[in-house]
């Protein structure tokens, strides 16, 4: 089961419509114990940072993600999902969760802001989004983007003025700051092997009643 939380931000409908495709059991939640007991979790988001940072930790959903992303499960952050999973804000001047070490800043360039539609992003190295080198065209809505202390976590970077970091992974934490949900053929792939990795991650976690 894939925990879709629920804050207020994000099409929830459209995330967990591109789950289902692929075969998840979606669930769409603001209970952190519901979060905690599922095999992984999605944070989407359209918004601010700040104020997405805000209203999570009103739910208490900062404790939940960090006990799933200890866990060993899966953890995928969309656009502002992705932006809050690190360290230092400029959206908001606030912490983010700390889940990636880096920061969030304004776009820079001679670029019209915010960042809005199809773009491109290539593969940084090899991972479940393909092979280094390959490309495909995703969606965007954004204004800020991450920058990750590890260049090892970037996964995909796309070209808006500057190259930025379009894909994140480390371990069973996973970001994309673009909508993979709205990016057709190429996000569902992306969608795909996330839910793939949940299976093979809960063939590997203790459920509760195991523990």
């Amino acid at each position: 089961m894939i925990a879709v939380i629920d804050y207020g931000a994000g099409n929830l409908r459209s995330i967990s419509r591109a789950l289902e495709t692929v075969g998840a059991d979606v669930v769409v939640t603001s209970d952190p114990d519901v979060v905690r007991s599922a095999d992984a979790v999605v944070l989407p988001g359209v918004g601010h940072a700040g104020h997405s940072i805000q209203t999570l930790t009103e739910l208490g959903m900062p404790d939940a993600i960090h006990d799933v992303v200890d866990q060993g499960k899966p953890f995928l952050g969309i656009c502002v999902g992705m932006q809050v999973m690190f360290e230092e804000q400029e959206e908001g001047d606030t912490k983010g969760f700390g889940l990636l070490p880096g920061k969030v800043r304004s776009i820079q360039g001679p670029v019209k802001v915010p960042h809005i539609g199809w773009n491109k992003a290539r593969v940084a190295r090899t991972s479940p989004l393909g092979n280094d080198g390959d490309e495909d065209f995703y969606y965007f809505v954004h204004s800020f983007v991450a920058e990750p202390d590890d260049p090892n976590d970037v996964v995909a970077t796309t070209d808006y003025g500057e190259e930025f970091a379009s894909v994140v992974v480390r371990a069973n934490v996973w970001g994309t700051q673009f909508h993979p949900e709205k990016s057709g053929t190429a996000g569902l792939r992306l969608i795909r092997a996330f839910v793939e990795q949940v299976d093979q991650s809960a063939k590997h976690v203790p459920s509760e009643s195991q523990t």
